[in-house]
Protein backbone atom coordinates (compact mmCIF):
# COMPACT_ATOMS: atom_id res chain seq x y z
CA UNK A 1 0.00 0.00 0.00
CA UNK A 2 3.02 1.94 0.92
CA UNK A 3 4.53 1.37 -2.32
CA UNK A 4 1.13 2.57 -4.40
CA UNK A 5 0.73 5.63 -2.47
CA UNK A 6 4.15 6.51 -3.31
CA UNK A 7 3.35 5.77 -6.66
CA UNK A 8 0.68 8.05 -6.73
CA UNK A 9 2.70 10.62 -5.62
CA UNK A 10 5.44 10.60 -7.43
CA UNK A 11 3.28 10.58 -10.84
CA UNK A 12 0.07 12.74 -9.80
CA UNK A 13 -0.40 14.13 -13.51
CA UNK A 14 -0.81 10.15 -14.46
CA UNK A 15 -3.20 9.38 -11.85
CA UNK A 16 -5.17 12.41 -12.90
CA UNK A 17 -4.83 11.11 -16.59
CA UNK A 18 -6.24 7.78 -15.51
CA UNK A 19 -9.19 9.67 -12.93
CA UNK A 20 -10.71 11.28 -16.04
CA UNK A 21 -10.35 8.39 -18.07
CA UNK A 22 -12.56 6.82 -15.81
CA UNK A 23 -15.07 9.26 -15.52
CA UNK A 24 -15.18 9.31 -19.49
CA UNK A 25 -15.08 6.15 -19.80
CA UNK A 26 -18.39 5.66 -17.09
CA UNK A 27 -21.75 5.98 -19.20
CA UNK A 28 -23.59 6.63 -16.10
CA UNK A 29 -21.12 9.96 -15.25
CA UNK A 30 -21.99 10.92 -19.00
CA UNK A 31 -25.75 10.84 -18.15
CA UNK A 32 -25.38 12.93 -15.12
CA UNK A 33 -23.25 15.89 -16.89
CA UNK A 34 -25.97 15.85 -19.81
CA UNK A 35 -28.77 15.77 -16.96
CA UNK A 36 -27.68 18.76 -15.14
CA UNK A 37 -27.29 21.05 -18.34
CA UNK A 38 -30.54 20.06 -20.13
CA UNK A 39 -32.16 21.25 -16.53
CA UNK A 40 -30.01 24.58 -16.27
CA UNK A 41 -31.33 24.98 -19.69
CA UNK A 42 -34.77 24.31 -19.17
CA UNK A 43 -34.76 26.26 -15.42
CA UNK A 44 -33.43 29.30 -18.28
CA UNK A 45 -36.45 28.58 -20.67
CA UNK A 46 -39.45 28.57 -18.29
CA UNK A 47 -37.66 31.72 -16.76
CA UNK A 48 -37.51 33.57 -19.76
CA UNK A 49 -41.04 31.86 -20.79
CA UNK A 50 -42.47 33.04 -17.55
CA UNK A 51 -40.78 36.81 -17.78
CA UNK A 52 -42.48 36.69 -21.69
CA UNK A 53 -45.77 35.70 -19.89
CA UNK A 54 -45.66 38.11 -17.20
CA UNK A 55 -45.04 40.99 -19.84
CA UNK A 56 -47.51 39.94 -21.69
CA UNK A 57 -50.17 40.22 -19.43
CA UNK A 58 -49.13 43.83 -18.45
CA UNK A 59 -48.92 44.44 -21.83
CA UNK A 60 -52.52 43.26 -22.27
CA UNK A 61 -54.03 44.90 -19.07
CA UNK A 62 -52.34 47.79 -20.53
CA UNK A 63 -53.96 47.55 -24.05
CA UNK A 64 -57.70 46.25 -21.99
CA UNK A 65 -57.46 49.19 -19.80
CA UNK A 66 -56.16 51.95 -22.92
CA UNK A 67 -58.91 50.78 -24.86
CA UNK A 68 -61.46 51.23 -22.29
CA UNK A 69 -59.99 54.90 -22.45
CA UNK A 70 -60.84 55.25 -25.68
CA UNK A 71 -64.74 54.05 -25.76
CA UNK A 72 -64.88 56.43 -22.85
CA UNK A 73 -63.53 59.16 -24.91
CA UNK A 74 -65.34 57.91 -28.19
CA UNK A 75 -68.79 57.96 -26.15
CA UNK A 76 -68.37 61.56 -25.01
CA UNK A 77 -67.03 63.09 -28.02
CA UNK A 78 -70.24 60.91 -30.02
CA UNK A 79 -72.97 62.69 -27.28
CA UNK A 80 -71.19 65.98 -28.04
CA UNK A 81 -71.45 65.90 -31.83
CA UNK A 82 -75.29 64.47 -31.29
CA UNK A 83 -76.14 67.40 -28.97
CA UNK A 84 -74.17 69.90 -31.43
CA UNK A 85 -76.06 68.51 -34.84
CA UNK A 86 -79.24 68.49 -32.74
CA UNK A 87 -78.98 72.15 -31.78
CA UNK A 88 -77.24 72.79 -35.62
CA UNK A 89 -80.55 71.56 -36.84
CA UNK A 90 -82.92 73.49 -34.53
CA UNK A 91 -80.70 76.74 -35.48
CA UNK A 92 -81.48 75.95 -38.83
CA UNK A 93 -85.38 75.41 -38.75
CA UNK A 94 -85.63 78.44 -36.89
CA UNK A 95 -83.54 80.64 -39.16
CA UNK A 96 -85.91 79.20 -41.72
CA UNK A 97 -89.34 79.90 -40.04
CA UNK A 98 -87.52 83.32 -39.11
CA UNK A 99 -87.03 84.30 -42.86
CA UNK A 100 -90.03 83.01 -43.91
CA UNK A 101 -92.23 84.99 -40.99
CA UNK A 102 -89.92 88.17 -42.28
CA UNK A 103 -90.61 87.90 -46.11
CA UNK A 104 -94.53 87.00 -45.19
CA UNK A 105 -94.54 90.14 -43.29
CA UNK A 106 -92.71 92.19 -45.71
CA UNK A 107 -95.07 91.20 -48.11
CA UNK A 108 -98.35 92.18 -45.71
CA UNK A 109 -96.75 95.15 -45.19
CA UNK A 110 -96.44 96.84 -49.17
CA UNK A 111 -100.01 94.86 -49.82
CA UNK A 112 -101.06 96.58 -46.75
CA UNK A 113 -100.08 99.85 -48.54
CA UNK A 114 -101.56 99.15 -51.94
CA UNK A 115 -104.92 98.52 -50.34
CA UNK A 116 -106.02 102.04 -49.36
CA UNK A 117 -105.61 102.57 -53.31
CA UNK A 118 -107.75 100.07 -54.23
CA UNK A 119 -110.51 101.89 -52.27
CA UNK A 120 -110.23 104.96 -53.51
CA UNK A 121 -110.86 103.77 -56.51
CA UNK A 122 -113.63 101.59 -55.62
CA UNK A 123 -115.12 104.91 -53.94
CA UNK A 124 -114.63 106.37 -57.25
CA UNK A 125 -116.84 104.13 -59.04
CA UNK A 126 -119.63 103.86 -56.81
CA UNK A 127 -120.05 108.41 -56.14
CA UNK A 128 -119.22 108.96 -59.72
CA UNK A 129 -121.89 108.81 -62.96
CA UNK A 130 -119.89 109.87 -66.07
CA UNK A 131 -122.51 111.43 -68.57
CA UNK A 132 -120.42 112.68 -71.14
CA UNK A 133 -118.38 111.44 -73.70
CA UNK A 134 -115.36 112.58 -72.45
CA UNK A 135 -115.97 111.56 -68.68
CA UNK A 136 -116.72 108.36 -69.54
CA UNK A 137 -113.63 108.05 -71.66
CA UNK A 138 -111.98 109.06 -68.29
CA UNK A 139 -113.91 106.82 -66.47
CA UNK A 140 -112.92 103.54 -68.73
CA UNK A 141 -109.45 104.69 -68.41
CA UNK A 142 -108.84 104.47 -64.47
CA UNK A 143 -111.21 101.45 -64.49
CA UNK A 144 -109.21 100.14 -66.26
CA UNK A 145 -105.82 100.70 -64.18
CA UNK A 146 -108.08 99.31 -61.14
CA UNK A 147 -108.99 96.30 -62.87
CA UNK A 148 -104.96 95.86 -63.64
CA UNK A 149 -104.50 96.55 -60.00
CA UNK A 150 -106.53 94.08 -58.42
CA UNK A 151 -105.46 91.28 -61.32
CA UNK A 152 -101.72 91.83 -59.43
CA UNK A 153 -103.22 91.48 -56.10
CA UNK A 154 -104.70 88.32 -57.60
CA UNK A 155 -101.39 87.27 -58.76
CA UNK A 156 -99.99 88.01 -55.22
CA UNK A 157 -102.41 85.59 -53.10
CA UNK A 158 -104.18 88.47 -52.19
CA UNK A 159 -108.62 87.59 -52.14
CA UNK A 160 -111.38 89.93 -50.68
CA UNK A 161 -113.45 88.52 -47.81
CA UNK A 162 -117.27 88.16 -48.54
CA UNK A 163 -118.84 88.93 -45.10
CA UNK A 164 -122.39 90.37 -45.75
CA UNK A 165 -125.47 88.12 -44.09
CA UNK A 166 -122.09 86.18 -42.16
CA UNK A 167 -121.88 85.66 -38.66
CA UNK A 168 -119.38 88.16 -37.00
CA UNK A 169 -115.74 86.70 -36.23
CA UNK A 170 -113.94 88.76 -33.85
CA UNK A 171 -110.88 87.12 -35.78
CA UNK A 172 -111.90 88.32 -39.29
CA UNK A 173 -113.97 91.26 -38.50
CA UNK A 174 -114.00 94.80 -36.73
CA UNK A 175 -117.53 95.44 -35.33
CA UNK A 176 -117.68 100.02 -36.03
CA UNK A 177 -121.62 99.82 -35.63
CA UNK A 178 -124.54 97.82 -33.95
CA UNK A 179 -127.90 98.66 -34.51
CA UNK A 180 -131.19 97.09 -34.24
CA UNK A 181 -132.61 95.05 -37.27
CA UNK A 182 -135.81 93.48 -37.89
CA UNK A 183 -134.17 91.26 -41.06
CA UNK A 184 -131.78 89.91 -39.20
CA UNK A 185 -130.50 87.54 -35.92
CA UNK A 186 -127.98 89.17 -33.59
CA UNK A 187 -124.14 89.46 -34.37
CA UNK A 188 -125.38 89.25 -38.47
CA UNK A 189 -123.18 91.70 -40.10
CA UNK A 190 -125.81 93.67 -42.29
CA UNK A 191 -123.29 95.98 -44.12
CA UNK A 192 -119.46 96.17 -45.29
CA UNK A 193 -117.83 100.06 -44.15
CA UNK A 194 -114.36 98.65 -45.68
CA UNK A 195 -113.38 95.52 -47.47
CA UNK A 196 -111.49 92.89 -45.47
CA UNK A 197 -108.58 91.07 -47.08
CA UNK A 198 -107.14 87.53 -46.97
CA UNK A 199 -103.02 86.99 -48.15
CA UNK A 200 -102.88 82.47 -48.32
CA UNK A 201 -105.59 81.97 -46.24
CA UNK A 202 -104.32 84.61 -43.74
CA UNK A 203 -106.17 87.94 -42.72
CA UNK A 204 -104.36 90.82 -44.62
CA UNK A 205 -106.93 93.15 -43.25
CA UNK A 206 -109.77 93.33 -40.98
CA UNK A 207 -113.03 94.13 -42.66
CA UNK A 208 -114.82 96.79 -40.64
CA UNK A 209 -118.81 96.23 -40.78
CA UNK A 210 -122.01 96.80 -39.31
CA UNK A 211 -123.55 94.21 -36.81
CA UNK A 212 -126.92 93.21 -36.44
CA UNK A 213 -128.11 93.57 -32.73
CA UNK A 214 -131.44 91.81 -33.43
CA UNK A 215 -135.24 92.57 -33.85
CA UNK A 216 -135.50 96.17 -31.36
CA UNK A 217 -138.57 96.72 -28.73
CA UNK A 218 -142.05 95.84 -30.69
CA UNK A 219 -144.30 98.56 -30.74
CA UNK A 220 -146.91 98.73 -28.23
CA UNK A 221 -150.32 99.51 -29.45
CA UNK A 222 -152.31 102.63 -28.42
CA UNK A 223 -155.38 100.50 -26.72
CA UNK A 224 -152.92 98.79 -24.61
CA UNK A 225 -151.16 101.78 -23.33
CA UNK A 226 -154.90 103.30 -22.92
CA UNK A 227 -155.45 99.37 -20.80
CA UNK A 228 -152.31 99.92 -18.50
CA UNK A 229 -153.48 103.03 -17.64
CA UNK A 230 -157.28 102.32 -16.75
CA UNK A 231 -155.55 99.34 -14.56
CA UNK A 232 -153.36 101.56 -12.75
CA UNK A 233 -156.28 103.71 -12.09
CA UNK A 234 -158.77 101.23 -10.32
CA UNK A 235 -155.79 99.70 -8.19
CA UNK A 236 -155.06 103.75 -7.18
CA UNK A 237 -158.67 104.10 -6.11
CA UNK A 238 -158.57 100.27 -4.41
CA UNK A 239 -155.96 101.59 -2.53
CA UNK A 240 -157.41 104.10 -1.04
CA UNK A 241 -160.84 102.33 0.09
CA UNK A 242 -158.59 99.86 1.84
CA UNK A 243 -157.08 102.76 4.17
CA UNK A 244 -160.06 104.16 4.77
Amino acid sequence: MIEKQSDNIENPKESLENNLEENSSDPNNKKNVNTSENSEVNSETIAKEVNENSNNTEDTLNTVSRLEQLEKEHQTLKNQYVRIAADFDNFRKRQSRDQDDLKVQLICNSLSAILPIVDNFERARQQLKPESDEAQTLHRSYQGLYKQLVEVLKQQGVAPMRVLGQHFDPNLHEAVLREPSEEEKEDIIIEELQRGYHLDGKVLRHALVKVSMGPGPSNVSQEEIEKDKVEEVLTSNEDLIDEK
